[in-house]
């Protein structure tokens, strides 16, 4: 069981395993071309001046287990603030523990402390695992809508144009 893995705030200590994390994620979602990491930018924009996202870190000891990395975003229909999970990753060794769900179940308790009207994340449609497992937890998969997403050499020629 999970109940001596402790849920905490991450700290400055721990953004090399943070990266060391999102890279075994990106390993396991077969994206490691698309990772352009620095410990400098993550430290900053965890804990900078003005923090733009939150992590929470699952321990057990020395041993960092688990990550969820997520964001304050805004729904204009509820005229709220949301929070949105970017990344969730449980290593091999720590799953089927049930660090997924306290981590998820941590993060609704923040949604719901903090006033926001939605907690949010994506799944890849291949990750059936994860689908049913979210579903469980009372979760909707959304079939209709689909991530539209702006990156690199693209990014900068839509910045450049002018129409």
């Amino acid at each position: 069981m999970s109940a001596h893995v402790k849920i905490r705030p991450a700290t400055p200590a721990d953004v090399n395993e943070i990266l060391a994390m999102v890279t075994e994620l990106a390993e396991f979602e077969k994206l490691t071309h698309l990772l352009d990491m620095s410990a400098e930018r993550l430290t900053a924009d965890l804990f900078g001046d003005k923090p733009l996202i939150e992590c929470l870190i699952a321990q057990d000891g020395d041993n960092v287990l688990a990550f969820a990395l997520y964001f304050q975003s805004y729904s204009t229909f509820l005229t709220r603030r949301s929070l949105y999970l970017e990344d969730l990753y449980v290593r091999p060794q720590a799953r089927g523990m049930g660090l997924g769900k306290r981590m998820l179940l941590q993060l609704a308790k923040i949604a719901k402390a903090r006033g926001f009207g939605r907690f949010e994340w994506s799944v890849l449609d291949w990750n059936v695992n994860a689908i049913g497992f979210y579903e469980g937890l009372g979760a909707t998969v959304m079939p209709d809508w689909r991530i539209c997403r702006v990156h690199g050499a693209a990014l900068d020629q839509m910045a450049a144009r002018e129409d």
